[in-house]
């Protein structure tokens, strides 16, 4: 009995020329979402290694082989295309989310979307162009496809025109004013710093997260009174509370900094015996 191999095959259907730069990052970007799934659900922890086994003129095929599994008849082989297996329709599954108006692959970073434009920018520039991405099993001779899918060119403008405007979603700050909340004080910075920068200190303020979140000072007075507290006042300065006014910034709709604008009171925090 034949040993079986398993690999990822990437094949893009191009009649015109094509440069070597897009089928670069069509194999790179494809390669490196391959590593990220690895990393979070390959049992032994190992990254595997991905590398062009073949590549063929007119239709151009390329054969990504993870190194580790090789060993086909042992565990790990047989495991191997089951791994694969799972990656393609993973892949097909978030690239496919951005098919339909609005969708959105939840908590992907900026380089995964760049990734995912990179994957189907080739045949977005080429008309008439195809792109397929399978699970490929040999086993005694025999071909067979576990998993794959397939874009055209105008699924894949679909997709490069939704992610990149999810990539501006993810880069754009939104800001909202709150007044008279609570700020809680988890690291000081004794060093004023310029209006409108990032100061050093981190705050808690429960109304709005639960995270310790950079403080900016947008006002000089309340950069004085607090740090008048921090620097002067004899007394913890994280065992007291603020009641301040403040703005947030968001990114992608989560806060990322407080920037405080007044300082109407600053009170003793209960200790954590009185407050159970």
């Amino acid at each position: 009995m034949d040993q079986a191999e398993s690999y990822i095959e990437l094949k893009l259907d191009i009649d015109d020329p094509i440069e070597v730069g897009e089928f670069v990052a069509a194999f790179t970007s494809i390669a490196a979402e391959y590593n990220r799934f690895n990393k979070i659900d390959a049992e032994s922890g190992v990254e595997a290694t991905l590398f062009v086994k073949e590549v063929t003129q007119g239709c151009i095929v390329a054969q990504l082989v993870p190194l580790l599994p090789l060993l086909s008849g042992s565990i790990e082989g047989m495991s191997a295309i089951i791994t694969i297996e799972d990656f393609v329709k993973r892949y097909h599954a978030k690239l496919s989310t951005y098919l339909k108006p609005g969708g959105r692959a939840p908590d992907v970073s900026r380089n995964e979307l760049k990734d995912f434009s990179e994957q189907v920018a080739a045949i977005a520039s080429h008309p008439g162009s195809n792109l397929s991405v399978a699970a490929i099993e040999i086993k005694d001779g025999q071909k067979r496809v576990k998993a794959g899918f397939k874009f055209d060119t105008n699924q894949a403008r679909d997709i490069q025109d939704r992610v990149a405007e999810h990539r501006r979603e993810l880069d754009h700050i939104e800001s909202s004013d709150h007044k008279r909340v609570l700020m809680v004080f988890t690291q000081t910075n004794t060093k004023w710093s310029p209006l409108g920068k990032r100061s050093g200190d981190l705050v808690t303020v429960d109304k709005i997260s639960g995270r310790a979140l950079p403080l900016v000072y947008a006002s000089q007075m309340a950069e004085d009174r607090i740090k008048h507290e921090i620097t002067v006042e004899p007394d913890n300065v994280y065992k007291k509370g603020f009641v301040v006014d403040l703005n947030v910034d968001y990114r992608a709709g989560k806060p990322i900094a407080y920037s405080v604008t007044h300082v109407h009171q600053v009170i003793d925090l209960p200790d954590d015996e009185e407050a159970a």
